[in-house]
C-alpha cells in the first residue's frame, strides 16, 4: 500500500498545472538544505573546538549538555513556523476498502522525511563519538544519541499535533503562544535557564544512562497521540465542506473610496468571516512583540538601524508579508464568479492596495508603543511603513499573480500550514532584503540618519508611482486571469 501512495503523490506532483513552478522551488530549497546540511556538519565536527571558544571559562562537554535542549527549542519554533503538514488527498481513499491505519502510516512516516530531521545527525553525533565516548563509555553514548533522536521524533510529532489541533480549535494556539511567551520571559531575565536545565538532564543521563528511556517514551507517547487525532478525524463528514453562517456587515468608512471601497468591504467580510483568513490576521497581532528579539539596547544607542531593519519591516509588514502571500487564492473558491461579473481589474487591484494600506497603518500605530523604548524606534517605524506601503504592497501582489494553487478556506483555521512552507518565505527575500541593501552604504559611511531617509524616501517615490504599479499588475492580472481561474479549479 506504502508503494502506490507513493506512486499516486508522483503522478500528482508531475501532472498537476503548477509543475514548473514546484520544481524550481524544489531546487532551490534543495540548495539551501545541501548548504545548511554542510554547516550542520561542519559545527558536527568542529564543535569540540568552537565550543571553547564560546564558553572559555566552562568544560566542553558541560557546554555541548548545555546546547541540546536550548537547540532543540529552537527546532521546534522553527518547525511551527516552516515544516509542512504530510498532505494527501484523503477523501478518494475513505471511499476504498482501504483501512485507516494504512493512511495514518503513510501520512507518519512521511512526515519524518524533512531536512529537520536530518540537522541532529550531523550537528550531535560526531561529538558524541569524538568526546562523550571515550568520558563516559559505549552505552552512555548510546543512551545520549537515543535521547536526541527522541526528543527530534518528540519535536517533529508534536509541532504537526499541535498545528493539526489549532486547526479546529484557535484556543490550542493562543494557548500555546501565552506558554512561549511565558518561557521567552523567563529566560529573557534570567528567571530559569534553558542551557542549564539541559545540562542538568544530561549529566543526570550519563550517571543514569537508563533515564535516557524516558524521551522515547515521550515521543511514542506524541506518536500515538498524533496518530489517534488523525483516526477519529479521517472521515468524509469532518472533511467535507460546511456551510459558513451568513452575516451582513457594513463598512461605512469605505463608502467614500466608490466601487474601489465596495471591493474593499467585500474582500474583508471574506477575512472575517472564514477561519483561515481570519487566523492569519490575527496572527500579525502577536508578531508585534518581536521587537523585543530584534530590539537590543547596544544596537539603539549606537543606532545601528540596519541590525533592526528586518525586524521593523517585518513587524509593520506582517499584515502585508501573512494575508498578501496568497492574495488572489483566498477568492479561488468564486475566481470564475469575479471573471464572470466583469468587474475592473483596475478597481480589483486598488482594492487589494487600499486593505494592504489600511492593515500596514493600524500595525504601524499598535507598534508605536516600542516608542517607549527610544524615540529612534518611531523614526525606524516610519521608515519601514513608507517602504512596506510603497514598495512591498506591489512586490505581493506580483507574487500573487504567480500563484495558481487553489486555497480552501472553508476547512481551515489559525496556523493551518497545508499547502505552505519555506517556498513562501523564499519568495520574500526580495523584500526583506531591498530596504537593508538601501541602507548598508549609509551604514557604512556611518550615517544612519541619512540611511533612513533613503528608505523613507524608495518607498515614498514607489507610493507615489501607485498609479503605474496598479495598471502594470492589473494587465499582468488580466493576461494570467485564464491560467489562474483554471489553477483554482484543480
Amino acid at each position: 500500500m506504502l508503494n502506490t501512495f507513493l506512486s499516486h503523490q508522483w503522478k500528482s506532483f508531475w501532472r498537476s498545472r503548477n509543475r514548473g513552478s514546484s520544481i524550481a522551488g524544489q531546487i532551490v530549497l534543495g540548495f539551501f538544505m545541501l548548504y545548511f546540511l554542510v554547516l550542520a556538519l561542519g559545527a558536527g565536527f568542529g564543535m569540540q573546538f568552537l565550543l571553547p571558544k564560546v564558553f572559555p571559562n566552562q568544560d566542553v562537554i558541560k557546554s555541548f549538555n548545555g546546547l541540546i535542549l536550548y537547540y532543540f527549542a529552537l527546532d521546534f519554533i522553527m518547525r511551527l513556523q516552516l515544516q509542512e503538514l504530510p498532505t494527501l488527498s484523503i477523501i478518494p481513499y475513505l471511499h476504498l476498502r482501504i483501512s485507516r491505519s494504512k493512511i495514518i502510516r503513510f501520512l507518519n512516516i512521511k512526515s519524518l522525511f524533512s531536512a529537520f530531521n536530518l540537522w541532529p545527525f550531523f550537528i550531535f553525533l560526531p561529538f558524541c563519538f569524538m568526546k562523550i565516548a571515550p568520558a563516559y563509555g559505549a552505552f552512555s553514548t548510546l543512551m545520549y544519541i537515543v535521547t536526541i533522536l527522541s526528543i527530534m521524533v518528540f519535536n517533529n510529532y508534536l509541532a504537526l499535533y499541535i498545528k493539526r489541533k489549532s486547526i479546529s480549535n484557535v484556543l490550542y494556539t493562543l494557548f500555546g503562544l501565552l506558554i512561549f511567551a511565558a518561557f521567552a520571559a523567563l529566560e529573557y531575565y534570567k528567571v530559569i535557564s534553558v542551557m542549564a536545565a539541559s545540562d542538568y538532564v544530561f549529566k543526570a543521563i550519563a550517571s543514569k544512562p537508563y533515564i535516557g528511556f524516558a524521551s522515547t517514551l515521550a515521543a511514542i507517547a506524541i506518536f500515538y497521540i498524533n496518530s489517534d487525532f488523525l483516526r477519529k478525524n479521517l472521515y468524509t463528514e469532518e472533511l467535507s465542506s460546511k456551510q459558513e453562517k451568513k452575516a451582513s456587515t457594513d463598512y461605512a468608512f469605505l463608502n467614500r473610496f466608490g466601487k474601489v471601497g465596495e471591493l474593499a468591504a467585500l474582500e474583508l467580510k471574506l477575512i472575517l468571516r472564514h477561519k483561515r483568513s481570519r487566523s492569519s490576521v490575527i496572527m500579525g497581532f502577536f508578531f508585534l512583540f518581536y521587537g523585543f528579539i530584534f530590539y537590543k539596547e547596544k544596537a539603539i544607542n549606537r543606532d545601528a538601524f540596519g541590525q533592526m531593519m528586518f525586524g521593523a519591516i517585518f513587524m509593520t509588514g506582517i499584515s502585508i508579508i501573512i494575508y498578501g502571500q496568497f492574495m488572489f487564492a483566498w477568492q479561488s473558491a468564486h475566481f470564475d464568479g469575479i471573471l464572470a461579473n466583469k468587474i475592473n481589474f483596475k478597481d480589483f487591484i486598488k482594492a487589494k492596495f487600499l486593505l494592504f494600506t489600511i492593515g500596514c497603518t493600524v500595525i504601524t500605530l499598535l507598534a508605536s508603543f516600542y516608542g517607549f523604548l527610544s524615540p529612534k524606534l518611531l523614526l525606524l517605524h516610519a521608515a519601514a511603513y513608507l517602504y512596506n506601503i510603497g514598495f512591498g504592497t506591489v512586490v505581493v501582489l506580483y507574487l500573487a499573480t504567480l500563484n495558481y494553487k487553489r486555497l480552501d478556506i472553508t476547512k481551515a483555521a489559525s496556523f493551518n500550514y497545508q499547502g505552505t512552507g519555506a517556498t513562501q518565505w523564499l519568495l520574500m527575500f526580495p523584500y526583506a532584503l531591498t530596504p537593508i541593501l538601501i541602507y548598508v552604504p549609509f551604514g557604512m559611511l556611518d550615517k544612519p540618519y541619512w540611511g533612513l531617509i533613503a528608505v523613507s524616501v524608495f518607498g515614498l517615490a514607489m507610493l507615489l508611482m501607485r498609479g503605474f504599479w496598479v495598471n502594470y499588475i492589473a494587465k499582468r492580472l488580466e493576461l494570467q486571469r485564464y491560467k489562474i481561474a483554471e489553477g483554482f479549479r484543480e
